[in-house]
């Protein structure tokens, strides 16, 4: 069993980073109820996994008096509207709150719940502009490149939301109380931005640069470099021991690359490791480098990484549902994370879910009979 066995937790269906926390928080044991449309499907999606899946209609008085029924028998509850939502549908926090006075009422946007941009729409690429993530993300003379969604939607909101509701259930533990976190993904892309301030702060990096600094592809030590056979390489050889072994295992002579961190140089050096990187394939790069303290690694797509034999040995990754997807982290030794099951369809455990929380069949059936649960 997970370290969070035994919890409940209700996630009002969304997208992007408020599901990605209810999987993290599923595979760590939490019962995790997704309040689903009708009309929702599921079957492929990866965050779905492990969760049970209940139907109601929350524009129906019966589907809002079964969705705070649960509430009464549930420790946390994810709501992935905009601000208001949930106010509007008369389940916002305060009722909530009410019924079960040690709710987590955990309230995930991209703006915040007040401030003049919380009524507007947004996506991950938005929030990282704002907090200058996005600005310092590319190469020189050329625009920012968006990094996926992975800095707001997952690292600035999932997992900052799965940190809120853990911190939030210790606290609960201690005082019987219960309380709203206000998760905001351009709060958690500034939060992620942490150590350039202190760089920029001693005069270590340039903010009105890309490619120009030690971390954003300006120093030729760390960099991605193309191969002979066109595949890819990463190199972070920061400390001088790494760098040490970089310049032996790639020939590198003193002369040219000895003056690690005059940024000056930087250009040269790069260009002429470019050229250097291009005599040899992937493959020989790795043979030559991997598992050094050179701090290497062949770029791989997505689809190749579970193949490598590293995450294969850690079995970093699981089939289900007749998907590939990341397993299970981080890793506990006594109460270890796992997948309970794969994604469950809509509406396929509301009987199940809403019997063992108190309901009696025929209370059901006049659910059903109104539409207020499918």
């Amino acid at each position: 069993m997970g370290p969070l066995n035994g919890y409940t937790v209700i996630e009002l269906a969304g997208i992007g980073p408020a599901p990605m926390g209810g999987m993290v928080l599923a595979d760590m044991g939490a019962e995790v109820i997704r309040i689903d449309r009708a009309s929702a499907m599921v079957m492929k999606d990866v965050s779905a996994r492990g969760k049970k899946s209940v139907v109601i209609n929350l524009k129906d008085s019966g589907g809002v008096e079964a969705l705070l029924r649960m509430v009464e028998n549930a420790d946390v509850l994810i709501d992935p509207f905009r601000p208001g939502v949930c106010e509007k549908l008369g389940i916002g926090p305060d009722v909530c709150l009410a019924r079960n006075p040690k709710l987590v009422f955990a309230r995930m946007t991209g703006w915040g719940q007040e401030g003049p941009l919380a009524q507007s729409a947004g996506h991950d690429i938005n929030y990282i502009s704002i907090t200058g993530a996005l600005y310092a993300m590319g190469r020189n003379g050329e625009k920012p490149v968006p990094p996926l969604n992975l800095v707001g939607d997952m690292g600035g909101g999932g997992m900052l939301l799965v940190n809120g509701v853990l911190a939030a259930l210790l606290e609960t533990a201690n005082s019987g109380k219960g309380q709203v976190i206000d998760v905001a993904m351009v709060d958690g892309a500034a939060q992620l931005m942490w150590m350039f301030y202190g760089f920029q702060s001693f005069g270590m990096w340039d903010e009105t640069q890309r490619e120009s600094n030690m971390l954003d592809g300006g120093a030729h030590f760390y960099d991605t470099y193309e191969c002979a056979d066109g595949e890819y390489i990463s190199l972070g050889s920061i400390e001088p021991q790494f760098y040490a072994l970089l310049k032996e295992l790639a020939g590198l002579s003193e002369d040219d690359f000895g003056a690690q961190n005059d940024q000056a140089a930087w250009p040269a050096m790069k260009k002429q490791l470019t050229e250097i990187i291009k005599q040899k394939t992937q493959a020989q790069w790795c043979e030559l480098m991997e598992g050094t303290d050179v701090c290497f690694a062949p770029v791989l797509n997505f689809m190749d990484a579970p193949k490598h034999p590293a995450n294969v040995a850690r079995n970093t990754y699981i089939e289900m549902d007749g998907l590939t997807q990341p397993a299970p982290a981080p890793r506990f030794s006594r109460t270890p994370s796992k997948v309970q099951h794969g994604a469950h369809e809509a509406g396929q455990d509301t009987d199940a879910v809403l019997l063992a929380m108190g309901f009696a069949e025929q209370e059901l059936e006049g659910l059903k009979a109104s539409g207020a649960i499918v």
